[in-house]
């Protein structure tokens, strides 16, 4: 066995010797077997006493006792040992010996705190931690782990890790493929994945690492398996995130502010304002005015007369890329029907944003029906104001490819469309 062993009767005389024993302190189980306790040859003569009583005390006790005590080599060496001994009962329930195993205290040690190690990993642990086998699937989950898949710790083991993770499964199994057949890799993964939890479905970062794991026990190295360490970064990747897109958008800000600042004609500038605002935020914009007034006034507002507005501006549509164009001297009326996004951000005098039904022909009719160019699924409306006054509404565009506008989407669009205002009222001023 991979312990050394070794038993004693009643009389302290050694009954049992292994092969384990021998290489550790180089005694056969000839020279071992029959001599009487381990006094004068495995054990100094000073510390034999102690040695001896310590021992044979555990027959006439219950359970195991540990014990350490420093052994004597056959080459005069000496190694400290770490000892499990039991009493044994003879057929008559009477004390009959002493089992005892024992093995190098440094390999022990270092066994206990591989299985310590082992049991925090999969109890106390702050990271997840699955090992799965050469098939993908679960072993064990640990309890940080189970929480992050949205299981428990019993219900994923042996199931396709498809069943936890909806999207991002096919690059945690292809790192876990890579993993098994070339070895660990030196830096950690971090992941995007979809996992349906109680609440519903949830997208996360897990920074992960992987591992093979073979076993030591075979000649050549055989996979068990693989072990997968992750924790969650959703948070600390979308703050950076966030922060990336802030940074970009004042730059934005900031480049457009000074070539408008350049230009003689503000509805040039405005147009260049748009321009720069679109840079990885929309699609296409449009610029809806009121229409009205008198030559270099805007409108006065009248609850009771409905609004009417203006196509002004728009950007090419169709899949080609350009600047922002007027549409003619005066702009196309535009018919929005009652409900319209660019009407309740009038009435509001603030931001709406819609997204079309996620319907299989839903998203074309949905565009059509609004008078918004062909592909469009998000919008977000947002009312230009200058001097207290609605001069009309500004309407952001994406496509399918792009996720829904969200609130700091329309808080950065609040922004851009207010320099747009200035710039269209004034323009409206000296034109009159």
């Amino acid at each position: 066995m991979d312990a050394a062993l070794c038993a004693f009767d009643a009389q302290g005389v050694i009954t049992h010797w292994n092969r384990e024993a021998e290489r550790i302190l180089g005694w056969s189980a000839a020279e071992a077997v029959g001599r009487r306790g381990f006094a004068g040859w495995a054990v100094r003569t000073a510390d034999a006493d102690e040695v001896h009583s310590r021992l044979m005390g555990t027959m006439d006790s219950t359970g195991r006792q540990v014990h350490e005590f420093a052994l004597l080599r056959k080459d005069g060496g000496r190694v400290l040992v770490r000892t499990q001994s039991a009493g044994m009962r003879g057929a008559d329930g009477k004390a009959a010996g002493v089992y005892c195993a024992f093995s190098e205290v440094h390999a022990q040690i270092d066994l206990e705190r591989s299985i310590a190690l082992s049991e925090t990993l999969f109890e106390d642990a702050s990271w997840g931690v699955v090992l799965l086998d050469v098939d993908l699937r679960p072993t064990v989950v640990n309890g940080h782990a189970a929480r992050a898949l949205g299981s428990g710790r019993t219900t994923a083991l042996g199931r396709p890790l498809g069943e936890f993770v909806l999207q991002g499964v096919e690059e945690l199994e292809a790192a876990l493929h890579h993993v098994l057949a070339e070895g660990a890799s030196g830096e950690p993964a971090e992941l995007w994945v979809t996992v349906r939890t109680a609440e519903g479905e949830r997208r996360c970062c897990w920074r992960s690492g992987f591992l093979r794991l073979t076993t030591p026990l075979a000649e050549g190295p055989v996979p068990l398996g693989g072990g997968w360490l992750f924790t969650d970064v959703t948070d600390v990747k979308l703050a950076a995130q966030a922060a990336d897109r802030m940074r970009f958008r004042s730059t934005q800000l900031y480049r457009a502010g000074r070539a408008a600042a350049e230009c003689e004609d503000p509805m040039e500038a405005a147009l260049l304002q748009l321009d720069f605002s679109l840079a990885g935020f929309a699609d296409h914009a449009l610029i809806d005015l009121v229409a009205g007034g008198r030559p270099g006034e805007w409108p006065v507002a009248d609850s009771n007369t409905p609004v009417r507005l203006v196509r002004t501006s728009v950007t090419p549509a169709g899949g080609t890329s350009g600047p922002s164009m007027p549409v003619t001297s005066g702009g196309v009326p535009v018919r929005y029907a009652d409900g319209h996004p660019a009407l309740q951000a009038m009435e509001r005098a603030g931001s709406v944003r819609a997204s079309a039904p996620e319907l299989p022909s839903a998203p074309a009719v949905w565009a059509t029906t609004r008078q918004w160019p062909p592909g469009s699924v998000h919008a977000l409306c947002t009312v230009l104001r200058s001097r207290g006054r609605s001069l009309g509404v500004v309407t952001f565009l994406r496509g399918p490819s792009r996720a829904a506008f969200e609130r700091p989407d329309a808080a950065y669009a609040e922004d851009v469309t207010s320099r747009i205002a200035a710039a269209l009222d004034l323009s409206r001023l000296t034109s009159g």
